[in-house]
C-alpha cells in the first residue's frame, strides 16, 4: 500500500527555481551572525550593497525581511535592544508610526499593493521569531496572493529579488 504522502508527491506540479542555489550557497561562505541581528544592523550604513536596511532615522531604522512573508515585507526597528512594548519611549513610538505610514507610502509607490498587514509579534508563544528586540511589521497584501504553496509546499513563492525590491524602496524614500 502507498501513502497517501507519496501518491501526492509523484502526481503533484513541481515548481523548480535553480537560482535559489545561488542564495543557499552563499550562507556556506557567511559565519552565522552573533548577537542579535537587529542591533549589528544599526552599525550598517543604509546605501550598503549588502545591507537590508533601507533607511535610516534618529531612533528608529526600516529593514527588509531576509525572510519576508510577501514581497516588500518591511520591519521598523527602534535602534534601542528592548524587548517589550511599554518600554518604548514616547519619541520611539512617534517615530515608528511616523515610519509605518511612510513604508506604506512607499511600498504603495513601488509595488501598488491592494492591502496591508501591520503588526508585531510581541513574545515567542504571539509568533515573534526574534523575541528580544522589539520590531514591527508592514506586510503589503494583493487580493489572491496565498495560494496552495505555503500551506501543502511549505514554501512562499516570492516573485521579487530581495535586493531590488530593497533598492527600488530606498529611491522612493527619498522623496517622502
Amino acid at each position: 500500500m502507498v501513502s497517501s504522502g507519496f501518491y501526492f508527491w509523484i502526481y503533484m506540479e513541481k515548481l523548480w527555481s535553480p537560482w535559489r542555489s545561488q542564495y543557499i550557497e552563499s550562507f556556506k561562505e557567511k559565519k552565522a551572525p552573533t548577537g542579535c541581528i537587529f542591533c549589528s544592523a544599526k552599525d550598517e550604513k543604509a546605501g550598503e550593497p549588502d545591507s537590508l536596511v533601507v533607511v535610516k532615522n534618529k531612533l528608529t531604522m526600516i529593514v527588509m525581511n531576509l525572510y519576508p512573508y510577501n514581497n516588500g515585507h518591511l520591519m521598523i526597528v527602534p535602534y534601542r535592544h528592548i524587548s517589550e512594548f511599554d518600554h518604548l519611549t514616547s519619541d520611539e513610538r512617534i517615530e515608528i508610526f511616523s515610519e509605518v505610514e511612510r513604508s506604506i507610502k512607499a511600498l504603495k509607490m513601488t509595488l501598488r499593493p491592494e492591502g496591508f498587514n501591520i503588526g508585531a509579534n510581541l513574545g515567542k508563544a504571539a509568533g515573534a521569531g526574534i523575541d528580544t528586540h522589539l520590531h514591527f511589521h508592514v506586510v503589503p497584501r494583493w487580493n489572491g496572493d496565498t495560494n496552495f504553496m505555503p500551506v501543502l509546499g511549505e514554501v512562499k513563492v516570492l516573485s521579487q529579488d530581495l535586493l531590488k525590491g530593497r533598492d527600488e524602496l530606498r529611491e522612493a524614500f527619498k522623496v517622502l
